[in-house]
């Protein structure tokens, strides 16, 4: 059996800085708890890790003491949120990926001359939650073709549709086409919303999973971008499993298999996916092959509010500065496991 191990795959530049804020936080104030408001990102394992070393997880800011530490999650919060957390006198330090900044952003400025916004995602998603925040009277939740078609509005009404970033890339084209098959006149964002990783993610696996006969995805069910990859590997006619270590992994899914594709949700730890796959190598007498697909150089700052803190505690905040290339395919993680490198499809 032959395990195409992907790459990219695993963390983001977002994910990483959300992450990383956390760690900071629990460095500079160990005698002091640090609450963070929803899952800091949608992994059980970064969770309960954090959990382990004393962070309070809420869903309401009434459960955080006034004038405590409270982070806002990767996926951004509404103006009502940053309004409740100043009122209570918490120092809010927001670990908003900056790909989703930037969809807030568009919706401000997009309410604010006049436009009425159809928001494309999954309305109960957290990062839909905040962006309809901005200007809730504005905007339109859609979430399907369906809901295009039920949708009424006239040529005298200035539209324009924004996208949730962690969408499937080709169920967004599907409901952005309906979209413009509806209201020609709709104004499309400047730049694609949904963001790097995603596309990258979804891409190397559309090309790869096409080739193979089973798709083991390493995230949480409760991970948007994790669920697409599922999707898009089905898509591709690729039987595809969501697991979210390798714990669940099911031996009766490895029969009679000759090619299976390894990757993992932009929320998932590498050393997940390294677990994964020296078992497929140690129990399954797996050959690895890493196939390198789309490289990505980025690099995110972290929040002021943190840099401030950092600097009133002597640390330098210059040396924080997140940056992603690829996943580190090292000893401490793979042991001795024999891989292949690979260019390309």
């Amino acid at each position: 059996m032959r395990v195409i191990l992907v790459n990219p795959r695993g963390f983001c530049a977002g994910v990483h800085m959300a992450i990383d804020v956390v760690d900071q936080l629990l460095d500079l104030c160990p005698n002091d708890e640090v609450y963070v408001y929803h899952e800091i990102v949608h992994n059980r394992h970064i969770v309960d890790r954090f959990v382990n070393r004393g962070v309070t997880f809420v869903e309401a800011l009434d459960d955080v003491p006034e004038n405590s530490v409270v982070v806002f999650s990767a996926h951004g919060v509404s103006p009502r949120v940053r309004e409740i957390a100043s009122e209570r006198n918490l120092t809010a330090i927001d670990a908003t990926c900056p790909l989703v900044t930037k969809v807030h952003m568009e919706a401000i400025r997009y309410a604010y001359q006049g436009y009425r916004i159809l928001l494309i995602g999954h309305a109960s998603h957290q990062e839909i939650v905040g962006t309809r925040g901005e200007a809730p009277d504005a905007m339109t939740v859609v979430e399907s073709p369906e809901d295009v078609a039920d949708l009424d509005f006239t040529k005298d009404t200035k539209l324009a549709y924004l996208t949730q970033t962690t969408l499937s890339t080709d169920d967004a084209a599907v409901i952005i086409k309906a979209i413009k098959d509806r209201f020609p006149w709709v104004k499309e964002p400047p730049h694609d919303d949904i963001c790097y990783a995603t596309t990258n993610r979804q891409g190397a696996v559309r090309i790869l999973a096409k080739d193979c006969d089973l798709c083991l995805v390493v995230g949480s069910r409760n991970s948007s971008n994790s669920l697409r990859l599922t999707e898009i590997a089905e898509y591709a006619g690729c039987t595809a499993k969501l697991i979210d270590d390798v714990s669940e992994l099911d031996p009766a899914w490895l029969e009679g298999k000759q090619r299976v594709l390894v990757t993992a949700g932009a929320s998932a730890p590498e050393d997940l996916v390294a677990e994964l796959v020296k078992r497929l190598v140690t129990q399954h007498n797996a050959q690895i092959e890493v196939s390198d697909i789309t490289d990505e150089d980025i690099e995110f700052d972290i929040p002021a509010t943190l840099k401030r803190m950092m600097r009133t505690h002597g640390v330098d905040p210059t040396e924080r500065r997140i940056h992603i290339t690829r996943p580190d395919i090292t000893e401490e993680l793979y042991g001795s496991v024999p891989l292949t490198i690979s260019v390309g499809a």
